[in-house]
């Protein structure tokens, strides 16, 4: 009985050591838990490009109003498919690109089809032209040129503010005389107005006016 058990001891103990192994090599081949983004990392983020067909939508609407009926469709193809709540028109912006193209040729011809990228910005879709022509893309840096012309820089508003010569601080007695100052200013330009206002009404006016327009007379032979 003896050898029988010590038999079943090292079996059973070989059993575990394999059971251990297998364990080990089961977690180290076990990828890392991956994180998932909570609902506002995932919303800043998402961005989708969409083809929206345009020709069915403006073909039932008459031609003078082809181009607004298209801008509405873009609309609503985008609420539908971002699954906007409320499926409010107002929270979706449309780019001034993107406007620009589908109103290139007119009120009467949009395109039958576009790319457009829509990018959730908290509780708003902006709608962007996917693929810039070659005209918008010009007039795109052109403007971006100009605004950095325009702007100055950070360097330059700090030097300009170590620049300039510091205001002597003032006492409360020379604050006090300002004041003064100006009070007596907007007092003596008040008795001014009256005086004006006393002689317009004493000085009498001519009771003959001549008319706006005066007569054509016919000419003596």
């Amino acid at each position: 009985m003896t050898e029988e058990t010590e038999k079943q001891e090292k079996h059973d103990e070989k059993k575990l050591g394999t059971e251990n192994k297998h364990e080990e090599k089961h977690k180290a081949e076990k990828p890392a838990e991956k994180t998932r983004p909570s609902v506002a990392e995932f919303e800043k983020k998402l961005e989708r490009e969409f083809i929206i067909p345009l020709r069915r939508k403006f073909k039932k609407t008459a031609r003078y109003k082809r181009v607004p009926k298209s801008i509405r469709a873009i609309k609503e193809y985008l609420v539908r498919h971002m699954k906007l709540y409320g499926r409010d028109l107002s929270k979706i912006k449309i780019d001034k690109y993107l406007n620009e193209f589908v109103w290139a040729r007119g009120i009467r011809n949009p395109p039958s089809k576009i790319k457009v990228r829509a990018i959730v910005d908290g509780d708003f879709i902006r709608a962007e032209l996917a693929e810039l022509t070659e005209a918008l893309k010009f007039k795109k840096q052109k403007l971006e040129r100009r605004e950095t012309k325009t702007r100055p820089s950070e360097a330059e508003l700090k030097k300009k503010e170590s620049e300039r010569p510091a205001e002597p601080s003032k006492t409360e007695g020379e604050k006090a005389e300002e004041k003064e100052k100006q009070a007596a200013v907007i007092e003596a330009g008040k008795k001014i107005e009256k005086a004006t206002a006393k002689q317009a009404k004493h000085t009498t006016r001519d009771k003959t006016r001549q008319p706006k327009h005066q007569r054509r007379m016919a000419l003596q032979k």
